[in-house]
């Protein structure tokens, strides 16, 4: 390899892949000289690249973290991948993260090669993306709290119910785990003294006040397990079960409500289970399914459903 230029390019794809090369090995791959090779590698630090040496027989380069972000070489797949992922994340507009996206991916797109843009492009008409979260969490949030849970520092927030009602929370937080187009936090709630799980996007007004926290034992082997079953019935929920007249495969295509158990009853009928702090949202979102069903209980959401019922028909003037 000759030309300077595709050398040094050459060489920053491979000392990027993260791994340590030694020098023997980083010359035979440029096909140069051990000392051409160390006057790339100065040319490299006076651009801002912070490669690493080590001396002796197993002496290696390896390019570290520095204090800035150094231009990035990309392989063609990873170029496609960061190019769709961005969009994809522009299309969902969550929170901050929207207008970051956005442009990181004008940045990107002004210099994708030409023989990648019909792939990109192929890929991005074919993928349909549909943000089902009516409030996407704030990218500030999320990053305050994983770096609370990073460091084991308590937080404060409110919390906003989905009755509407706002409570104050002081809790340790422990995970954040991506639920069905949703953002949930898993984290021990000190005045509760018991494990609860919060959806970012209701959490408002929080603070990092310093105190730290002894970590605890978390309450299962497998997080993300724990955070869908809570969030399928919460402890402080109401539990409504219901009987659809049409199969599970019918009934999962038309159900809006993210949480909850459906199971088969028979090939032409299930039976969903779900948790609720409103009679009133869950009587709306059964009936929106578009097909027959029986409330088996609780009284409540039978009779909730009958007041709702009866106004639709009002309004309709029957």
């Amino acid at each position: 390899m000759t030309d300077p230029s595709t050398r040094m390019l050459e060489l920053l794809s491979l000392l990027q892949s993260g791994r340590g090369w030694p020098a023997t090995e980083l010359a035979a791959r440029l096909g140069t000289s051990p000392r051409t090779l160390r006057r790339d590698l100065d040319r490299l630090r006076e651009l801002g690249y912070p490669v690493t040496s080590t001396r002796g027989p197993g002496g290696r380069y390896q390019l570290v973290a520095g204090r800035a972000m150094p231009p990035l070489m990309f392989t063609d797949e990873e170029t496609v991948a960061a190019v769709v992922g961005l969009r994809i994340i522009a299309a969902t507009r969550t929170g901050g993260s929207g207008a970051a996206a956005e442009g990181a991916l004008g940045k990107l797109e002004r210099v994708v090669p030409k023989r990648l843009r019909t792939r990109v492009q192929a890929l991005t008409t074919a993928t349909e993306v549909n943000s089902r979260a009516s409030r996407a969490p704030d990218l500030r949030t999320v990053q305050l709290l994983a770096s609370a849970a990073h460091t084991y520092q308590e937080v404060r927030f409110d919390y906003t119910a989905r009755s509407g009602k706002c409570t104050e929370r002081r809790v340790e937080p422990y995970r954040q785990i991506l639920l069905g187009h949703r953002w949930y936090l898993l984290g021990w709630d000190r005045d509760r003294a018991d494990w609860r799980t919060y959806r970012i996007d209701r959490i408002g007004a929080l603070t990092v006040p310093g105190s730290t926290f002894a970590p605890r034992e978390l309450p299962s082997d497998d997080p993300v397990s724990f955070v869908q079953d809570s969030t399928r019935f919460p402890r402080a929920g109401l539990r409504g079960v219901v009987r659809f007249a049409a199969p599970v495969s019918v009934v999962s295509e038309r159900l809006v409500i993210e949480a909850g158990s459906l199971e088969a009853i028979d090939d032409s009928s299930c039976r969903y289970t779900t948790s609720t702090e409103s009679w009133e949202w869950l009587s709306a979102a059964l009936a929106a399914v578009g097909v027959p069903y029986t409330i088996e209980s609780p009284p409540e959401l039978i009779s909730c459903s009958r007041k709702m019922a009866e106004r639709i028909a009002r309004a309709a003037g029957g």
